[in-house]
């Protein structure tokens, strides 16, 4: 029985691609200004504020400045990211408390991710926080954005009071969230 040659050029060159993809994204520094202002003890304003985004579900778009006057946890995130995965009960966790309390809300940003890919992540992930579709990855470009996953912080003034380049965890949401109570009242 012979096979053909063609299915297993086509799966080496898949394969391929994909490690190509993910070498480009790792492989480059992202803008790390947002989190040297932190570090020098600034809170800059959240950059991409007005850029409108479209709703994953529910129709309608949603901006940052929509959301001002509330603790946002901006989220970049893919289906394709494992430490997204081992990240989203953290980030549900903490959507819940500031639903809860009406001080605020967790917004994910999907990166090159496809609709179908996101819905099946949300769903086995149990994920209930709004998201948004980063088409083109505009608002990521804004944050300096290019590994995943990436969060940001951002009190009700709309300032940047945390940043984490990497996977999150509890210690470090509760954290960022008292930081970010606390700086907007100051």
């Amino acid at each position: 029985m012979k096979r053909s040659a063609i299915p297993i050029a086509a799966a080496v060159l898949s394969i391929a691609l994909v490690a190509l993809l993910v070498y480009g994204i790792t492989s480059r520094g992202g803008d790390n200004t947002i989190s040297e202002e932190i570090q020098q003890g600034k809170n800059p304003t959240a950059p991409g504020a007005t850029m409108e985004l479209p709703n994953l579900d529910g129709g309608g778009k949603t901006s940052l400045a929509s959301l001002r006057g509330k603790v946002v946890i901006l989220n970049f995130w893919a289906s394709w990211c494992g430490p997204c995965t081992v990240e989203a009960p953290f980030l549900q966790q903490a959507q819940e408390k500031l639903e809860k309390s009406g001080e605020g809300t967790v917004l994910g940003a999907t990166y090159n991710d496809t609709i179908d890919d996101t819905r099946k992540f949300l769903r086995e992930n149990k994920v209930t926080y709004p998201n948004v579709r980063d088409i083109g990855t505009k608002l990521a470009s804004e944050y300096g954005t290019i590994q995943l996953p990436e969060t940001f912080v951002i009190n009700a003034k709309g300032k940047v009071v945390a940043v984490s380049k990497g996977t999150i965890d509890d210690k470090f949401l509760d954290n960022a969230i008292a930081k970010a109570k606390a700086s907007a009242t100051a």
